[in-house]
């Protein structure tokens, strides 16, 4: 996946780094224009375009740096990261950033599907805070008692305030086997207590599924790797029991591949325009669906909320669009751009904003978000095993009655 439009697959705002010492704040600011420095090595010994005479202020602040500095300077592979990382801040744009190796390794093993964690998808607040938006059936957070939308403070007493996501789940991730002491706040109860998880290795689920008597629900978690391909088994398993429609819940999920956004758009809807991309030269390229697939009949309900990000985003507004479901829920999250994934030689990653997604009616998604066709004024996703505490399964439900005559009844099966 060395050039490839993705999308940041853990959650939507990672913000580009930066040195955290008050000590190193000065290299951050000395070294912010060095803007070519990782790929072009010492460019002042090379033949590189950007050798000229403007580039030289870099050279000249480096050299004052190492010569003044009273501090220890940092080793030069964080000089250099920091450079980059000062360099990619100046888009302004919260998608363009860099990933050291360990950070990078992260993403790689997210994209693929499994890691080594406490088994709960994380995104942050309004407050840019690291929230859990969902736990794993029989893993250790769940064991431990985590919730979703549960803050994590600290980690083994080390706050994460001001952290990156990256940089905060770096320290959530460790050793097979090995404990991590969260600092929890629960915004619920207006509490905050620390809690042991034993980290071990967790495989993604990517569905869940449950029926409502001739009512399928799946929910999608992440677009990664297997998200296509895990949702068309069950969607093939439901139609064999006789469903008669169905609803996708794309509720905190926070986007992943481009392909996977298209193919799962595929399964549902006959020949034509899933999703327009416009890159910087203002070329177009149209991703589009073929005839053929599964679920392109069948009644369709999508529920969404203000965490339904990027690839989520692209399938609800090509079903909406293209007339094969209704939305319920929140307004989308809002991110409509593509980033190319370029790995370094060291491990370590750039995300670049390429271009901008627009809907199949030409609706920019970036900035603005979906708007849903049945609003659902509940903040939380509940819980779709309880008809009761769950208002976005509940509207669906009395929609497919409402327009199909589909009776109601509770949850019978459930898989993972």
């Amino acid at each position: 996946m060395t050039v490839a439009p993705v999308e940041n697959p853990e959650l939507k705002q990672p913000e580009p780094k930066g040195l955290l010492t008050p000590q190193l704040s000065i290299v951050l600011i000395l070294t912010a224009i060095a803007a070519f420095l990782a790929g072009l090595g010492f460019a002042e010994i090379t033949d590189s375009p950007y050798n000229d005479n403007e580039f030289e202020v870099f050279w000249d602040s480096w050299e004052i740096l190492e010569s003044e500095y009273y501090y220890d300077l940092p080793e030069e592979t964080e000089l250099i990261y920091g450079a980059i990382q000062g360099l990619l801040s100046t888009t302004d744009d919260r998608y363009t950033f860099f990933s050291p190796p360990s950070d990078a390794k992260n993403n790689r093993m997210q994209t693929a599907g499994e890691f080594g964690g406490i088994g709960a998808y994380v995104g942050t607040n309004q407050a840019n805070e690291l929230i859990i938006t969902s736990v794993f059936d029989d893993m250790p957070a769940q064991e431990a008692g985590l919730q979703a939308d549960d803050v994590i403070r600290a980690v083994d007493g080390v706050s994460i305030t001001g952290l990156t996501q990256d940089d905060a789940l770096a320290l959530v991730r460790g050793e097979i086997g090995s404990d991590v002491v969260l600092t929890i706040y629960r915004p619920a109860t207006n509490e905050e207590f620390d809690v042991t998880v034993t980290r071990t290795r967790v495989e993604l689920p990517t569905v869940i599924a449950t029926t409502y008597g001739d009512i399928g629900y799946l929910q999608l978690l992440i677009f990664n790797g297997n998200a296509t391909s895990a949702l068309e088994r069950e969607i093939a398993a439901m139609q064999a029991e006789g469903i008669k429609a169905l609803i996708l819940d794309l509720r905190n999920n926070p986007g992943g591949l481009l392909d996977q956004a298209v193919s799962v758009s595929d399964l549902f809807l006959d020949s034509g325009v899933v999703v327009t991309q416009r890159n910087r030269d203002s070329s177009e390229r149209e991703y589009k669906s073929d005839d053929g697939d599964l679920a392109e009949d069948i009644p369709l309900v999508v529920l969404m909320d203000n965490d339904s990000a990027s690839a989520s985003e692209v399938v609800a507004g090509a079903l909406r669009d293209r007339n094969r479901a209704i939305l319920i829920g929140q307004t989308s999250f809002g991110k409509g751009s593509v980033q190319h994934v370029f790995d370094l030689k060291d491990g370590s990653q750039i995300r670049v904003t390429a271009a901008v997604w627009f809907t199949p009616n030409e609706t920019p998604i970036d900035g603005q978000g979906l708007t849903p066709d049945i609003e659902i004024a509940a903040s939380t996703s509940g819980d779709a095993a309880d008809l009761d505490d769950d208002p976005y399964v509940t509207a669906a439900l009395d929609y497919f009655e409402d327009q199909f005559g589909i009776q109601i009844t509770q949850n019978v099966s459930e898989s993972e």
